[in-house]
Order: structure tokens, then C-alpha cells, then sequence
């Protein structure tokens, strides 16, 4: 097997720094920076460290430059307009 190949022995390793979060669940407002960083850690682990920089890159320019925040970084951007915007960059 090829290394990278089966990352689901890897998958428990890389995850997100919080529980669950129940209290704000269905409400659109969690920001799920830290999920999307642990996933650029899972890239950098499968050798794909264009992808995880490309992801960084992403996330930086939706905060920094297009200054989408959700309201725990000081915004008002609901879960749903924070993905909008970093799929748009995405995109390109």
C-alpha cells in the first residue's frame, strides 16, 4: 500500500480542538476554523502540502482581507457565509 493511500488509520489524529458544542448546534454561528486547520494538518501528513497551504492561504484571506468573521473573532458572519467565502476564494 502506497503511504497516504488508507488515511482512515490517521483520521482520529487530526481533529477539531473542541467537543461537540451542543449548545450552539443548528444555530449557524460556530466557526469551523479549527476543523479546516486540522484538516491542512491531515494534508500536510498525505504529503499534499500545496493543498494544506492552499487551505491556510484560504482561511487567512477570508479573515484578514475579506474580514468575514463569525461572531466568536469580533464579525457577524453566520457559519454558512464564513464556508460561502472561503469557497469562493477557493474558486477563485
Amino acid at each position: 500500500m502506497t503511504p497516504g493511500a488508507n488515511i482512515g488509520e490517521h483520521a482520529a489524529i487530526f481533529e477539531a480542538v473542541h467537543g461537540s458544542a451542543p449548545d450552539i448546534a443548528g444555530k449557524g454561528i460556530a466557526n469551523p476554523t479549527a476543523l479546516l486547520l486540522a484538516s491542512a494538518m491531515m494534508l500536510d501528513h498525505v504529503k499534499r502540502t500545496d493543498l494544506a497551504e492552499r487551505l491556510r492561504q484560504t482561511i487567512s484571506d477570508v479573515l484578514n482581507k475579506d474580514n468575514v468573521r463569525t461572531g466568536d473573532l469580533g464579525g457577524s458572519a453566520s457559519t454558512e457565509q464564513y464556508a460561502k467565502a472561503l469557497v469562493a476564494r477557493l474558486r477563485g
